[in-house]
């Protein structure tokens, strides 16, 4: 999985006054936990986060907190109800050894039958959680959907031959399907209709 790094400074005082004053200068609150190890809170300038907040990848984060380095994931954001600044960021520390759960992108290649034929592709999942270790973990799961009619579906239970050193969760649930236009439903169901009245003026 891709990497990003984050060069960031500890924060010397707590509280909300100090986190106004940082918030005043552009900069973003956050704090690291997680591996039974102690919390460390810190700051970056919000510049430090556009390309880890404002993309659809997934990465694990390179923190360099004044030249302490640490292996992370974002586990959650929140941002401002009217500006849509970032206000706080937690992340959660990684150890290389152990299995963790994170986000991967979902990606499509193929031009599916089903489009062929007047469908459209239906994209439920653009992400898909899985457990697995870091060197495991691919840039994105790309997904086949040559194949695929109206109709058709894959779900992340279908992902797991392809990928069998990540654990999915959720698996019954669809990542993407080949679904029939509004307008190709209305002809269809427009046709059984006149169907139906040669049936009855036939009887008749």
């Amino acid at each position: 999985m891709k990497t990003i790094e984050i060069n960031a400074k500890k924060r010397t005082s707590l509280g909300k006054k100090a986190t106004k004053a940082l918030r005043k200068e552009n900069n973003v609150p956050c704090v690291i936990y997680g591996q039974k190890q102690d919390n460390v809170h810190f700051y970056a300038h919000r510049n430090e986060f556009k390309n880890l907040v404002y993309t659809p990848n997934s990465y694990l984060v390179d923190l360099n907190i004044d030249g302490e380095k640490y292996i992370a994931k974002m586990q959650s954001i929140d941002f401002h109800p009217v500006t849509d600044e970032i206000t706080h960021i937690d992340f959660y520390r990684i150890d290389l050894k152990k299995e963790f759960k994170i986000e991967v992108p979902i990606a499509t290649t193929g031009f599916a039958k089903g489009i062929q034929a007047g469908g459209v592709l239906g994209v439920a999942r653009r992400k898909v959680l899985v457990k697995a270790l870091a060197e495991n973990l691919p840039d994105e799961l790309t997904l086949d959907i040559t194949d695929l009619g109206i109709g058709d579906a894959i779900r992340i239970n279908d992902l797991k031959e392809l990928y069998p050193n990540l654990e999915f969760l959720d698996p019954q649930s669809i990542v993407v399907s080949i679904n029939m236009t509004r307008l190709a439903k209305s002809l269809a169901g427009e046709a059984g209709e006149e169907g139906e009245e040669e049936d009855e003026a036939t009887e008749e």
